[in-house]
């Protein structure tokens, strides 16, 4: 039988984190509006907006709005309201994310097909330019660097095809939600950037995979109210999870093989964005990575007591290929 036919028994829910967005995030509901595939429920979180952005959810039918009294980040803000879903599939979009109206119906047909896999990722396009890749999955280094696969670059014939990655990128991607539950959800610790990067490799650790599907597409503003991925706030927040990424999810003898080169990747980033005018950022991010190690450590066990994959298993999707550590810089 066709996917066509089995996703009619799929039953997904769409989830948003907003904070800020202002009439992109009318945009992004307009999109899912007309989906091709319909989502049993769409919810909103909003992390404490100033610009009353949230207050389009009311004019959109299906659509269950939760106000939060502080700003949460996007981990625990997803958090919550995962814990409201009993659907099989969960949607990640964020406000500045928005989908072709097939989007949602080739996740959840990827998804069918491929039973033994996930998490699912979009082929997002750079929404003022859409001949360029934003991204088409996420790349984890042998260093611990992370960068969304394809980003800035122009679209290309390889592209097109579904592959597996090591994880998608959470503004557009698409997990079965008994996999979620079973690793914890997000670390909320992470507050944003790099927490799907951790997720995915949970998601690894456990004994899932991940797809990239080219024809479920998004076109994606990117960073569009944190600054931009240069500005301080994405420095702090990426750089400083970036570190805890890898002490919590590098498994075995890979990560004592592996340190050495962290450590350099992490020494370069300090002196290469210190040159650039944000030597106190960067400070401050690893200053904290290193106070927070206890608890990474602490949370280390508990994730490798768990594990299920083999450490030839993430050998084999780590990238591995010699980086220019001066121009990468975490997703």
């Amino acid at each position: 039988m066709s996917s066509t036919y089995h996703s009619k028994s799929a039953s997904v829910t769409v989830l948003i984190v907003n904070w800020n967005s202002g009439e992109m995030l009318t945009k992004c509901l307009k999109c899912l509006m007309v989906q091709t595939f319909k989502a049993v429920r769409i919810l909103v979180l909003d992390n404490a907006s100033s610009d009353d952005s949230a207050d389009v959810v009311k004019c959109f039918e299906n659509i269950k709005l939760y106000r939060a009294s502080t700003n949460l980040g996007f981990a625990a803000g997803n958090n919550r309201i995962l814990e409201e879903c009993d659907t099989e599939f969960i949607a990640l979009l964020n406000p500045d994310a928005f989908p072709e109206p097939d989007w949602l119906e080739n996740l959840i047909m990827a998804a069918i097909d491929y039973p033994g896999f996930a998490a699912f990722g979009s082929r997002q396009l750079v929404q003022s330019n859409p001949e360029y890749l934003d991204g088409i999955g996420d790349n984890y280094h042998l260093s611990g660097l992370v960068w969304r696969g394809g980003h800035g670059t122009q679209q290309h014939p390889a592209d097109l095809k579904q592959r597996k990655i090591f994880s998608p990128c959470a503004a557009a991607a698409l997990y079965r939600r008994e996999a979620l539950l079973e690793i914890g959800g997000f670390d909320e610790d992470f507050f944003c950037y790099l927490e799907d990067i951790d997720l995915g490799f949970r998601l690894r650790l456990a004994g899932h995979q991940a797809m990239y599907v080219p024809d479920a597409v998004v076109y994606h503003v990117g960073s569009a109210t944190t600054g931009g991925q240069h500005s301080d706030f994405a420095v702090y927040h990426g750089h400083r999870n970036l570190v805890w990424t890898f002490i919590k999810n590098m498994p075995g003898i890979l990560f004592w093989l592996l340190l050495p080169l962290h450590i350099f990747m992490n020494i370069s980033a300090m002196i290469l964005i210190s040159m650039r005018g944000q030597g106190s950022i960067i400070l401050k991010a690893k200053r904290d990575a290193i106070k927070g190690l206890p608890q990474a450590c602490k949370k280390r066990r508990k994730i490798q007591a768990k594990r299920v994959a083999t450490i030839s298993d993430i050998w084999c999707v780590l990238d591995k290929r010699l980086l220019p550590f001066f121009f990468i810089k975490p997703k």
